[in-house]
C-alpha cells in the first residue's frame, strides 16, 4: 500500500430504516431523524441521516477493507448534502499517506445531490501491508 492507491467503492443503500435505526442507535432523537412530517415542517423534504451514522458508515468503510486488525486512530468528518431515504451513497477513499503500519485516508461519500461527507481516516493497520 503507498500514498495514491485507490479503495474499492462502497455503496449504501440510504434507506428510511438505515437512518431511523442509526438515529436510534445513536440515541439522536431529533424529530428530523425520524418523523417525516415534522422534517418538512422545519424545511427538509424528508428524515435524513444523522452525522454520527454516517461517522460509522465512514468507519465501516475503512474496517471492511482493511480488515479485522485495523484500529481508527482519528476520523474527521465534515457534512455536505443531506442523505435523503431513497437515495444511494457511494463511499470512495485514497490513501494520502503512509508511515508504517499507519495510513490516512482521505473519504468522500456521494449521493444523487453531491457529496454528503468528506475526510480524513488514520488507520493502524496493526502489521506491515
Amino acid at each position: 500500500m503507498r500514498a495514491g492507491d485507490e479503495l474499492p467503492k462502497l455503496t449504501i443503500p440510504i434507506t428510511r430504516t438505515l437512518i431511523v435505526a442509526g438515529a436510534l442507535a445513536s440515541r439522536d432523537y431529533q424529530d428530523v431523524h425520524h418523523d417525516a412530517e415534522l422534517a418538512r415542517q422545519k424545511g427538509a423534504p424528508d428524515i435524513f441521516m444523522n452525522i454520527l451514522t454516517t461517522n460509522g458508515l465512514v468507519g465501516r468503510y475503512i474496517t471492511d477493507h482493511f480488515g479485522p486488525t485495523a484500529v481508527l486512530r482519528k476520523v474527521a468528518i465534515r457534512l455536505g448534502a443531506p442523505n435523503y431515504p431513497g437515495d444511494t451513497m457511494v463511499l470512495s477513499g485514497t490513501v494520502t499517506a503512509v508511515d508504517g503500519t499507519t495510513a490516512r485516508i482521505r473519504v468522500t461519500g456521494a449521493n444523487g445531490l453531491g457529496n454528503h461527507v468528506t475526510g480524513t481516516v488514520t488507520v493502524h493497520l496493526g502489521a506491515a501491508r
